[in-house]
């Protein structure tokens, strides 16, 4: 018999939705990631190397896309024939209602850390959010926006892809550093503690 303490393996394609993404990050159809990973390439060679700025690079597609579109309609209206087939170009009420949904979220969860810092005065948080800004900062001169987002493709089609087959050993791996950290903040919170706060009621100027 198996050990039943034995821990149930995460389906990693499962917690990341289980759609397109899901198959895409995996790489569970081969040619669209390969599709996908040539073309964010093809994106930074564009933009890092090749020097076109975003902008106008948007606006020149969006450009080539309108100009063949009108002669495709035009050429059809002439030759009788069937006009550019497109889908119906509107946003749905729900897909507004379930991005506002998260952006809520993000907003309210953003609120709820600035008053912890603020009127909370919660001196470990502080700590928490300035090494998280002061770690953004850094990353972000060592690279450009494009640069950062390039890096975040090739990590999103690799990290998934390495997490679901060596699982049991980078969960080991997370266990033991987590054990770690948990051991290095409680030795934070003891010299924390030994830190004298001001009191929450200020004292009456006379």
């Amino acid at each position: 018999m198996g050990d039943s303490h034995q821990p149930r393996r995460l389906s990693v394609h499962q917690a990341l939705g289980g759609g397109c993404v899901a198959d895409l990050l995996l790489w569970k159809k081969w040619t669209r990631g390969v599709t996908f990973l040539v073309s964010a390439t093809a994106l930074w060679f564009i933009f890092e190397r090749a020097g076109y700025n975003v902008l106008s690079f948007v606006a020149t597609v969006l450009l080539l896309l309108v100009a063949i579109l009108f002669l495709w309609a035009k050429s059809a209206s002439l030759l009788n024939r069937a006009l550019p087939p497109l889908p119906d170009l509107k946003i749905s009420e729900q897909a507004v209602v379930k991005i506002a949904n998260v952006m809520r979220e993000w907003v309210n969860y953003t609120l709820s850390i600035a008053y912890d810092l603020t009127v909370g005065r919660n001196l470990k948080l502080f700590l928490q959010v300035a090494l998280g800004l002061w770690l953004i900062s850094y990353i972000g001169s060592l690279f450009n926006f494009v640069t950062l987002v390039y890096i975040g493709v090739i990590l999103s089609l690799t990290v998934p892809l390495l997490y679901d087959k060596y699982q049991e050993i980078i969960d080991e791996k997370l266990h033991i550093a987590h054990k770690a950290i948990q051991a290095l903040s409680l030795r934070i919170d003891k010299v924390l503690s030994k830190i004298p706060l001001a009191s929450n009621k200020e004292k009456k100027i006379q």
